[in-house]
């Protein structure tokens, strides 16, 4: 397996679509490097030399925020908007939508599937015996 920013990328699969398993490259952007580092993108990663594997990681490490540098300012954009006490952070801080959603009906994964009316949820009666 080649490792490209701290992520084994699978073997059997196209280049094209193994890079899209490090976090912060998808697929528009797998493409674009394949492009700067002139790789086909049909290639599978099994049949890359060494020489066009150190070209992908040099390029990626050098020019993109991937893994942990995208992970840890993306955590502390949050932590700025939360310390200057802004609305999308105080939105943030309180685990609901930051965007304008409205939360009455929606937004049940941001709070965690709660369902506050009475019949929703509700488990059907037991059968008479």
């Amino acid at each position: 397996m080649a490792r490209i920013a701290g992520v084994n990328i699978p073997n059997d699969k196209r280049v094209e679509i193994s890079l899209t398993y490090i976090y912060g490259i998808g697929r528009v952007l797998s493409n674009k490097i394949l492009k700067q580092t002139k790789l086909d993108p049909n290639k599978r990663v099994k049949d890359l030399t060494e020489d066009e594997i150190n070209r992908l990681r040099q390029l990626i490490e050098k020019d993109f925020k991937v893994e942990g540098t995208l992970k840890r300012d993306w955590l502390s954009n949050i932590k700025r908007l939360k310390e200057i006490r802004s609305y999308r952070g105080s939105r943030h801080a309180k685990g609901l939508p930051s965007r304008g959603q409205k939360t009455k009906t929606n937004s049940r994964s941001v709070r965690g599937n709660v369902r506050r009316t009475m019949g929703s949820g509700r488990k059907p009666t037991a059968q008479k015996t």
